[in-house]
Formats: C-alpha cells, structure tokens, sequence
C-alpha cells in the first residue's frame, strides 16, 4: 500500500542538495510527486511531498534524517496518504504596495477571515521603477470556501487595499 510523505529541508545552499535527496528517493523505490524549493539568504529551503509503499517508508526517513550529519536537516511533517483538499474554487492574488511593514499580516487576515486557504504564495521586495523606492510583490494561489464568492474576496481585499495603499488583483 502507498504512503505519502511530507518532509521540509534546510541546508546551506551549495551545489547537488536536490540530487542527493533524489538519489535517495529513488533508491527506496520512492517517487518524487511535488516540491517547492528556493534560495533564501543563502540557504535552501523546500517542503517535498513523495509516494512509497508503506513497508520501505521507515527505512527512507531513516536515510533522509542521516543527511543531517551533511547539514542536511529533514523535517518529517506528515505520512498521511495524500488527500487533496477539496471545496470551493481556485483563484489567484497579486498584490503590489510600498513596502513597510505588516503588509502580508493585513492581507492574510482578511483571507482567514473569510476562511480562505493559501495553497501558494511568493513574496518579495525590489527596488521601484522610477524612484527605487521598495516595493512589496505578493502573488498567491488561493482556495475559496465553498460558497464564498471571488466578488465577496475581491470587495474585502479591496477595502484594506485602500488602507495600505496597494494594488491588489484577484482572479478567478
């Protein structure tokens, strides 16, 4: 019987961390289902989902907690089969604002609030066009409720949008 498992990496990036993660994957007759993976101030960060038969999945958390002794720290998050998460419909946030402070704190409480879930989210802060003033970026895949309405979403984005003076853009 398969099982699914979750786990997070951090190490000091350098080259072949991917690789060897995937060597050992593969070796436990694992398969390598989905990932998100990213260089963050010099380290590498991700979180991995894998599907293996559940009589090999010991010996392969075995193997990947070893790769701490390199620096490579593994974090088993979850073994649950991997049911996907159902409801409402998808949509997708973009948001731009100057940066300061509390930005994504205002904007996630509005999300919460209306029960919504963040399936994705990529931020980050570059220089301006004209003046090189900071700007926030923020683009999220998101999960409605059901019943909620993306025009329910979009008026209660819009309203603290105006508050943080951002540019905020929701697709359904």
């Amino acid at each position: 019987m398969q099982t699914h498992l979750v786990f997070t990496v951090i190490a000091t990036d350098r080259p072949g961390l991917v690789g060897r993660m995937a060597d050992i994957i593969a070796a436990a007759g694992g398969n390598w289902i989905e990932s998100s993976m990213a260089r963050l101030g010099g380290e590498f960060a991700g979180i991995v989902r894998i599907a293996i038969e559940g009589m090999h999945a010991d010996a392969l958390v075995g193997e990947l907690r070893a790769l701490s002794a390199d620096g490579i720290d593994i974090t088993l998050r979850s073994d649950q089969a991997g049911a996907e998460q159902s409801g409402g419909s998808s949509a997708r946030l973009d948001m731009v604002s100057q940066d300061h402070p509390g930005i994504l704190r205002d904007i996630t409480r509005v999300l919460s609030a209306q029960g919504v879930s963040i399936e994705h989210l990529e931020t980050e802060v570059v220089s301006g066009s004209m003046q090189g003033e900071a700007l926030f970026k923020a683009s999220a895949d998101l999960r409605l409720p059901a019943g909620l309405q993306p025009a329910a979403l979009s008026e209660a984005l819009q309203e603290t949008a105006g508050d943080l003076m951002a540019d905020v853009t929701l697709l359904d």
